[in-house]
């Protein structure tokens, strides 16, 4: 049944209102990591940290810190349900059975969030995760969902009955005109979409909406969502495979800059020690496109395709099906997840100018579950733009941890650490782009 939003957000008057109800509520490439972190790096020590990329939205300025304790404090007191962890020991992902071991679903069982360390500084909250790699990873998309939801839940507190009613009768009948033009699309060609919008999300009755909303509207060429638990609810695809956390963390632990240069291969050396088929995708920008593909040896041209992070999506395309023709592979029979910030009309512009060039699927995220823009009423003196916010690796066993992105507005880490890495693997800065 199709929950009345408006009515739910107007009659908050629970003690509290849990915006993460269970630990399956992550994205799917959380677990494929933690299975490699647990067997190859049980023992490494890892801080994430929060960082706010829109600073004109001060987060401790609208958000009360009393509320964002409780929901932390609720996160700790999750654990793994008996029916989540039989769902995923017996169920298939991309196509292969059993892909978590027994012994790792035996160390879900006992998982928990582990403490967290929260001050407020200047208007906006300093939140960090420090313990073993194993237990904090886990924080990252719980910690985003919950700042997320709960600024949206401050800025709706002031509208009325009335207003909400609106507020989301827009964003839906908006939604649905994303969905017509994906129709169209789709009847055009080929097209492949999943739903990547749990980190940034309006709130998870939201997002659930919305993959519904697609379930409905695109049938066949809706693939999946990242989100394991409407995965498993919705009896969809769990859609994901890893992030620029494995990276910076092995980069991080390199003694030597040649050791430093090969981190990035080592993580994938140890990817496929595990994983196989279509989990095989490259994530190139952690330290520069160009040099990545630059530097790398011919096996990983061999792997299934590869997903573009920080470059506008068909710059970035074509640069991987240019590689891939100079390495003798057919970019055709490749995949390309085109994921970075796309928006109804990067999709189109995208899938249209790539069709035939190779196979190209669409991760669809904050403009899939967070977009309200021109749907408050007028009058309801109220914003709800989401910020850019990212939970990230900053320190690896006591050394910092760096992330130089295709996109200089998202470099992270020390200035000279900044430095040492783009002489190391021989980054060449371009013009900054809007993070």
């Amino acid at each position: 049944m199709i929950p009345d939003l408006s009515t739910r957000v107007y009659n908050h008057s629970f003690r509290i209102d849990p915006i993460v109800r269970t630990l399956l509520d992550t994205d799917f490439y959380k677990l494929l990591m933690l299975q490699m972190i647990w067997r190859l790096k049980p023992k490494t020590r890892v801080t994430f940290g929060l960082k706010n990329r829109s600073p004109a939205i001060r987060l401790a300025d609208t958000i009360a810190e009393s509320e964002l304790v409780a929901q932390l404090d609720h996160a700790r007191g999750l654990r793994f349900q008996k029916n989540e962890l039989i769902w995923l020991a017996g169920n298939s992902f991309y196509g292969k059975a059993r892909i978590f071991d027994s012994g790792f679903l035996d160390y879900l069982a006992a998982f928990r969030l582990p403490p967290y360390e929260l001050c407020r500084r200047d208007g906006e909250f300093e939140l960090r995760f420090p313990g073993l790699w194993r237990e904090t990873t886990m924080w990252e998309i719980p910690a985003l969902a919950i700042l997320n939801e709960l600024r949206a839940r401050a800025a709706m507190r002031s509208m009325s009955r009335f207003e909400l009613d609106i507020l989301y009768a827009r964003a839906k009948a908006k939604l649905w005109s994303k969905v017509e033009r994906l129709r169209v699309l789709a009847r055009e060609g080929p097209l492949k979409l999943s739903d990547f919008g749990t980190r940034r999300r309006h709130g998870f009755l939201w997002q659930r909406w919305c993959v519904e909303a697609l379930q409905e509207g695109l049938l066949q060429n809706f693939i999946g969502t990242s989100n394991v638990k409407l995965a498993m609810d919705l009896g969809l695809e769990a859609i994901g495979t890893n992030a620029h956390e494995l990276p910076m963390v092995y980069a991080a632990l390199a003694d030597t800059d040649e050791a430093l240069r090969q981190a990035p291969f080592m993580v994938l050396k140890d990817w496929a020690r595990l994983y196989d088929g279509n989990l095989r995708v490259l994530l190139p920008d952690t330290f520069g496109t160009t040099n990545f593909l630059a530097a790398a040896p011919d096996w990983a041209a061999d792997w299934t395709g590869a997903r573009p992070d920080s470059k506008p999506p068909i710059e970035a395309a074509e640069e991987l099906i240019a590689w891939w023709k100079q390495k003798g592979q057919d970019p055709t029979a490749k995949l390309i997840v085109l994921s970075d910030a796309m928006t109804i009309d990067s999709i189109e512009a995208s899938v249209r100018h790539l069709r035939g060039k190779a196979q190209i699927s669409i991760g669809w995220g904050t403009n899939l579950t967070n977009d309200f823009s021109g749907c408050v009423p007028h009058g309801a003196g109220t914003d709800l733009a989401p910020p850019s916010l990212v939970c990230k690796v900053s320190e690896v066993e006591g050394r910092p941890a760096v992330k130089l992105s295709d996109n200089p507005g998202k470099f992270l880490g020390p200035t000279d650490e900044i430095a040492r890495y783009e002489r190391v693997f021989g980054y060449h800065r371009g013009l900054p782009r809007p993070a």
